[in-house]
């Protein structure tokens, strides 16, 4: 019998999780092919998620709960729970009720499919805020463009993956995971999977704009170097305007000798490649500290603790 493992990161989700858990627990028996297990990691939630999670663990030897020291960021809770998954395959799955754990087996059938290692979850109609969707697109078309996504494919919190690819990804050790990176380094087999997107049980989405920012560098600066090569690109033609600019000044000098050199446009020049040349050396500067933090080894999460029935911790 095949296993699968449910990995949910959980912040600010005491009064939601339990019904994900049940829901997770009454569609299981309807697939009798597939044992399960349910990781849930507390990504250091200022509410009494830890205390949800810590009592569904000690009630069901199925479930285990992680607790996380500080607040480390969803994508990293993600790899703290799948580094203690044990299934075939593992399942990732939001903690708000918004991804539908009841439809699960359509994402397992079509990654029983051999031309599938990864089962992306794809939403028709999406219940997130006009802001939550707009950083979902942007978020994808800079994917596109820097980790070579595929055009018709649009990258979810929910999804299933085989584990060999989990593996692979278990490799990575780096502080500043990136799961979409992760997979699409690991593999171009990923098939998408039409389930129903529902509205949040309560409250909103922990993204803002700033962790969305976030994230996004996390991404891009971690598992592609095409940022540099575009300022390496913008550098060069900005210095080729200049170049033919100077030039155009020389020519009018020569041909109208009673125009005076404009200090305003002199000015102007000297602000935009100063601009230019502040905006490279902050982009190697972030590549530079992202090198710095992961020689000096920074986690890319610390666990307080695991707590499961029976292990008394």
């Amino acid at each position: 019998m095949k296993k699968v493992s449910f990995v949910i990161p959980c912040y600010r989700s005491a009064n939601t999780i339990g019904v994900v858990v049940d829901e997770i627990r009454d569609t299981m028996p309807t697939l009798p092919e597939y044992d399960y297990e349910i990781i849930l990691v507390n990504d250091c939630s200022p509410d009494n998620t830890l205390e949800v999670i810590s009592a569904l663990a000690l009630s069901d030897r199925r479930i285990t709960a992680v607790d996380l020291a500080k607040n480390f960021g969803q994508h990293a809770a993600l790899m703290s729970g799948i580094s203690h998954s044990a299934g075939d395959f593992v399942v990732c799955l939001d903690d708000d009720g918004q991804t539908p754990a009841n439809e699960v087996g359509k994402l397992l059938a079509r990654l029983e499919q051999d031309d599938c290692d990864v089962a992306m979850a794809s939403y028709e109609h999406k219940q997130h805020s006009a802001f939550r969707n707009f950083g979902t697109k942007l978020n994808n078309r800079m994917t596109e463009i820097m980790l070579g996504k595929p055009r018709d494919l649009s990258m979810t919190s929910y999804f299933a993956i085989k584990r060999f690819i989990v593996d692979e990804m278990l490799k990575y050790k780096n502080c500043f995971p990136y799961l979409d990176g992760l997979i699409l380094r690991c593999t171009r087999r990923i098939r998408t999977v039409p389930v129903q997107h529902r509205a949040r049980m309560e409250g909103s989405s922990g993204y803002t704009l700033g962790k969305l920012f976030a994230l996004w560098m996390d991404g891009f600066t971690a598992f592609s170097v095409k940022p540099l090569r575009l300022a390496s690109i913008f550098g060069a033609l900005t210095a080729f305007a200049g170049f033919i600019y100077t030039i155009v000044i020389i020519i009018k000098h020569f041909i109208y000798s009673d125009i005076p050199m404009g200090w305003s446009s002199t000015m102007a020049l000297q602000l935009i490649l100063g601009g230019v040349i502040l905006l490279v050396l902050g982009l190697a500067g972030e590549y530079i500290g992202r090198i710095y933090m992961c020689i000096n080894a920074a986690p890319q999460y610390v666990e307080r603790s695991v707590i499961r029935r029976g292990d008394g911790k």
